[in-house]
């Protein structure tokens, strides 16, 4: 079986997922591409959810990576003159509020 995923290139070639196991499923042989990355531009500031009073440190946890997913942030990062881990938790925070938007969680 070849590692090769079929990649996404605009968000009309994503089904509607019902299920975490569809998703899941779908993701593990499906990527996203830098075009559509390109395509989908950063989030509309009016649109991201206004940032909650901390009322806590942030919590670290583990999460791997591959090697070469890993290079790719960091040199992302530093392209972009922030930390590594700042970035990721960017983009989780938009991939979130992206999710939480379909899901019809917030409106």
């Amino acid at each position: 079986m070849s590692d090769e995923k079929i990649p996404i290139r605009n968000l009309s070639e994503v089904p509607d997922l019902a299920t975490e196991r569809e998703a899941r499923e779908f993701w593990d042989t499906h990527e996203v591409t830098e075009e559509y990355l390109e395509s989908t531009g950063p989030v509309p500031e009016e649109d991201m959810p206004q940032a909650r009073p901390r009322t806590a440190r942030t919590k670290p946890i583990a999460v791997r990576f591959d090697e070469d997913v890993l290079e790719r942030l960091k040199q992302l990062a530093e392209h972009k003159h922030k930390g590594y881990q700042t970035l990721l938790k960017e983009f989780v925070s938009e991939r979130l509020y992206e999710e939480e938007k379909r899901e019809g969680i917030l409106k």
